[in-house]
């Protein structure tokens, strides 16, 4: 009962996740990112740990197949859960359980993986491919924004969408973009809006924001912040 995509952006380094569903709040358990880590959708019937362990395993330097091998090995539900991972030098890996309500499936692209279940049918995620790869000149965001909105002409969920996410990582730990839209009526008009007001307002005041590499970087007091920060992220996706 969704579509997703994660992706890196070669030029840039940039990692997103996007997806969208016929339920409500689809960016708050299946969209998972860290910056200079990773991106992981985990959908179907959820399992958010899934996401927040890969990610552990991507921040401890293994590659995106090996984690998602790893955390599907101690999952007790396998074939009813969707998974697709990005690491931070764009490799990609999938999981498409067969218990997913069909037309399920999964579809590789450059430094991207589209995944979706309850779908159409497979020119849903074709379509999507073709849209992320046709625009690889515009920012990750837009991409996913598109490639999202593709899926959704061509007919997307079979029972159609209420809730979208779209969220972006740059280098910083805050994210480049963050729109979500958790249930509304027409969500894909609504992602254009609120595409455009963020381009226009958001986008500009977020590249104003602070630095890491900002801090002082003789200051011992900065640099203990900093790795507190960081492993407090960590512990963000241990428990959350």
């Amino acid at each position: 009962m969704t579509f997703s995509i994660v992706a890196r952006c070669s030029r840039t380094g940039q990692l997103g996740v996007a997806a969208s569903t016929a339920v409500q709040a689809v960016g708050k358990l299946a969209c998972h990112a860290v910056p200079n880590i990773g991106a992981v959708a985990s959908q179907a019937v959820v399992n958010p740990y899934l996401a927040y362990d890969a990610l552990r395993l991507l921040e401890q330097g293994v590659e995106a197949g090996a984690a998602l091998k790893r955390v599907l090995a101690l999952e007790s539900q396998p074939q009813s859960r969707q998974v697709g991972i990005v690491d931070h030098q764009g490799r990609v890996a999938a999981w498409t359980g067969a218990e997913n309500i069909p037309w399920a499936g999964h579809i590789e692209g450059k430094q991207c993986m589209i995944q979706g279940n309850r779908l159409v049918g497979p020119w849903v995620l074709e379509r999507m491919l073709q849209v992320m790869h046709d625009v690889e000149y515009l920012s990750l965001a837009e991409r996913l924004v598109r490639t999202i909105q593709a899926g959704a002409v061509v007919g997307g969920d079979r029972h159609g969408e209420r809730s979208v996410n779209v969220m972006v990582f740059g280098a910083e730990e805050y994210p480049l973009c963050d729109i979500r839209i958790d249930d509304h009526d027409q969500p894909m008009q609504e992602l254009e809006r609120l595409f455009v007001l963020y381009q226009n307002k958001v986008l500009p005041e977020v590249l104003k924001m602070p630095r890491r590499c900002d801090v002082p970087a003789g200051s011992g007091k900065y640099r203990a912040l900093a790795e507190n920060t960081r492993l407090l992220m960590r512990g963000n996706l241990m428990h959350a």
